[in-house]
């Protein structure tokens, strides 16, 4: 427990909470003391799984408390966490994406009022990195989708969710904007994908960040347990059996490519 408090007040830039609940005394001496300080994954990264898993569960002080511990800490800059924001609109949906960044601009300003200084302007949006052409738009969706998914195809164009959407947005927009790394824009996804029990997704999004090796074996089975104490035990249940079964399928891919497994 000792331990477990003072990893609390650590990670989260707050002290522990007194409750003394079997919830609140397994949070401390199990999700704090134990998973939080884990190998596999930094305490940076940890960060780009609970944010999108507190921000879906709709549960408004964890939402509040990890974002202003992300902030606060300096583990992720305002820029970061506002790329995040949007990463997790196009994964799990615009409304709850609207309060999650909500309550990140709540939490800035929080913490420049407990530091006695002002919010600094944010930068500007334009001019954007990415193509304004709608046709170099378009092969830069698809090139791109390729790409993160490791994919030798992409969606038609002439649908609207795949080519406006997919192509013109997703993938030639929002995977490509500064501010966040493949890596960070991996866990993301993964969690948002574990979360919204739709089965391609799962299945496509876990196969591509093992096979890119942008993340790896071990570090994928260390996503599922993180995953699983802040989303739920059977969500995480069925991410960790999705990992297994694409971990076999690109071993065996590196495999007939002459590669080596990680």
């Amino acid at each position: 427990m000792d331990r477990g408090r003072r990893a609390y007040a650590d990670i989260m830039t707050v002290p522990a909470p007194e409750d003394t609940s079997p919830t609140a005394r397994h949070l401390l001496d199990f999700v704090f003391a134990e998973v939080w300080q884990r190998p596999g994954l930094t305490r940076r990264e940890r960060r780009f799984v609970t944010l999108p898993c507190v921000a879906a569960a709709d549960a408004e002080a964890p939402m509040r408390d990890h974002i202003y511990a992300a902030l606060n800490s300096g583990d992720l800059g305002i820029d970061e966490m506002r790329e995040a924001v949007l990463h997790f609109a196009v994964y799990a949906g615009w409304p709850k994406a609207s309060r999650f960044n909500m309550v990140v601009d709540e939490q800035w300003d929080r913490i420049h009022r407990e530091r006695g200084v002002p919010v600094p302007p944010a930068p500007p949006l334009l001019p954007l990195t990415t193509p304004s052409d709608p046709e170099a738009r378009l092969s830069v969706g698809e090139q791109s989708f390729k790409d993160v998914n490791c994919l030798p195809y992409a969606p038609q164009r002439d649908n609207p969710f795949q080519g406006a959407g997919i192509l013109n947005f997703v993938f030639g927009e929002m995977w490509l904007r500064p501010n966040l790394g493949m890596k960070e824009r991996r866990l993301i996804t993964v969690a948002c994908v574990a979360f919204q029990d739709s089965p391609y997704p799962i299945l496509s999004h876990v196969y591509a960040a093992l096979k890119s090796r942008d993340l790896s074996f071990e570090e994928l089975d260390e996503v599922a347990l993180h995953f699983a104490v802040h989303y739920g035990w059977p969500k995480g249940s069925h991410l960790n059996q999705v990992i297994a079964e694409q971990k076999e399928r690109v071993t065996n891919e590196w495999a007939a490519e002459g590669g080596a497994a990680q």
